[in-house]
C-alpha cells in the first residue's frame, strides 16, 4: 500500500467535513498537475491543460465517506448520535470512533450493554436515538472541556490494512479509493501531455446527494466524464445475484448499461479493454447509478458520462474489502481513455 493511499483512508472525512482529506488528496496531484483548484464547498480538482480541438475530459470520484455526528448531549456527559450519509446501525455498538471537535480529535466508545444484563428476547438492531457515544466524561461540562459539542462529525476507527496480497480492508474505500484511482491516472498522463484537457474531480458530498459533483461539473463544462466509484461484489454468501447481478471481486471493473451512462462511452471503453487486455465486468442501470454520474450527466446540455465501478464487498462499514488488481485495472482503463480522445471526436447520438 502506497503512503498516499494509506493517507488518504485514514483521514477521516465524512460527508459535508472533507477538508482534512481534501488537503491530502490535493497535497499529492499538486506534484504533477498544470492547477490545483477548489470550489466553496471543498469540491477540488487538479487539471493538465491540453488543446482545444480535443474534447475536455473530467475524471471523477467522491472524497467524502459515511459517518456519524453528535445530536445531543446528555447531563451524565453521554453523547447521542445520528448518522451522516448511510451508516449502518447494526454495526455501530462496541466500535470505537473518533470525533473531530473544537480541539482536535477526541476518542471514544458506542457503548454496548453486556449480553449478560440485556434483555436480548426479539433483540432488533438499535435505532440511531437508541444509541451513544462514551467519551470519558461525568457530565456535560467535562463534554464541553474536550471540545465538542452537538453538530461535531465522528467517523469509526477502523484503519486500513491489507488482508493479503490482493485484499485491501478498511472504512472509506468507499470512495476514497476512487480519489487514489484518478489522482494515479493523471499521473500516468502527467508529463508532455499532448491531447486534451484533463481534470480530476475529487467531490464533496456525494453520500447525502452528489451535491459536490452537481456543482463542480457545472463549473468545469468538460465535453466527456468517466467517473469511478464502488460497486457491490456479488460474491459472498447470502447476497442473490438474480437481484444483485453477477459481480465478482478480482475479475476486473464493471461498466454499467444504461441511464446516465452515455453508449458511445461506453464502447470506447469495452473497446480500449479489449485493446488493452483488462478484464471487464458488466452491470445495468434501471433507473439510476446512485453515483455522481447521475449528477454530472445532466449538468447545463448534458456531458458524455460513463460509470467504471470498483467490485467491493461489505460496502458501508469498518470491513470494505477491496483487490488491489482491480484498482490498477480501473488506472489503466481510465488512463487509456484519455489517451484516445483526438481532436475531432464528438459523442452527439446521430437520429440521421
Amino acid at each position: 500500500m502506497s503512503p498516499f493511499l494509506y493517507e488518504l483512508l485514514r483521514t477521516p472525512s465524512p460527508s459535508g467535513f472533507e477538508a482534512p482529506g481534501q488537503r491530502v488528496w490535493a497535497g499529492y496531484v499538486r506534484e504533477v498537475a498544470d492547477r490545483v483548484e477548489s470550489d466553496t464547498y471543498g469540491s477540488a480538482w487538479a487539471v493538465l491543460d491540453g488543446h482545444d480541438d480535443v474534447p475536455s475530459l473530467l475524471l471523477e470520484a467522491h472524497a467524502d465517506e459515511i459517518g456519524l455526528i453528535i445530536q445531543h448531549v446528555t447531563d451524565a456527559g453521554f453523547l447521542r448520535i445520528n448518522r451522516i450519509g448511510g451508516s449502518d446501525r447494526a454495526i455501530a455498538r462496541a466500535k470505537r470512533v473518533v470525533i473531530l471537535g473544537d480541539n482536535g480529535p477526541v476518542r471514544g466508545v458506542v457503548g454496548n450493554t453486556a449480553i449478560h444484563i440485556r434483555d436480548t428476547k426479539d433483540e432488533k438492531a438499535p435505532e440511531w436515538h437508541e444509541l451513544f457515544v462514551d467519551v470519558g466524561a461525568s457530565d456535560k461540562a467535562g463534554v464541553t472541556a474536550l471540545g465538542l459539542r452537538v453538530g461535531h462529525p465522528a467517523v469509526y476507527a477502523d484503519e486500513p490494512e491489507l488482508l493479503n496480497e490482493h485484499h485491501l480492508v478498511g472504512r472509506a474505500l468507499d470512495n476514497r479509493i476512487g480519489g487514489y484511482i484518478i489522482a494515479e491516472a493523471l499521473r500516468r498522463l502527467a508529463g508532455d501531455w499532448p491531447a486534451g484537457t484533463v481534470t480530476a474531480l475529487n467531490s464533496v458530498q456525494e453520500e447525502i446527494g452528489g451535491h459536490g459533483a452537481t456543482m463542480a461539473a457545472y463549473r468545469l463544462r468538460p465535453a466527456v466524464a468517466l467517473v469511478v466509484d464502488v460497486t457491490h461484489a456479488t460474491d459472498t454468501p447470502g447476497v442473490s445475484q438474480a437481484k444483485h447481478g453477477d459481480v465478482k471481486l478480482g475479475a476486473g471493473p464493471t461498466l454499467t448499461h444504461g441511464t446516465a451512462n452515455h453508449p458511445h462511452v461506453v464502447r470506447r471503453l469495452m473497446a480500449l479493454a479489449e485493446q488493452e487486455g483488462i478484464a471487464i465486468q458488466h452491470e445495468a442501470s434501471s433507473r439510476y447509478t446512485g453515483t455522481d454520474t447521475d449528477s454530472i450527466f445532466r449538468s447545463r446540455t448534458g456531458i458524455a458520462s460513463a460509470l467504471i465501478s470498483l467490485p467491493m464487498r461489505y460496502m458501508h462499514s469498518t470491513v470494505e474489502t477491496v483487490d488491489l488488481r482491480d484498482v490498477d485495472a480501473c488506472i489503466r482503463l481510465m488512463a487509456a481513455f484519455a489517451k484516445s480522445l483526438k481532436a475531432g471526436d464528438t459523442f452527439g447520438i446521430d437520429l440521421g
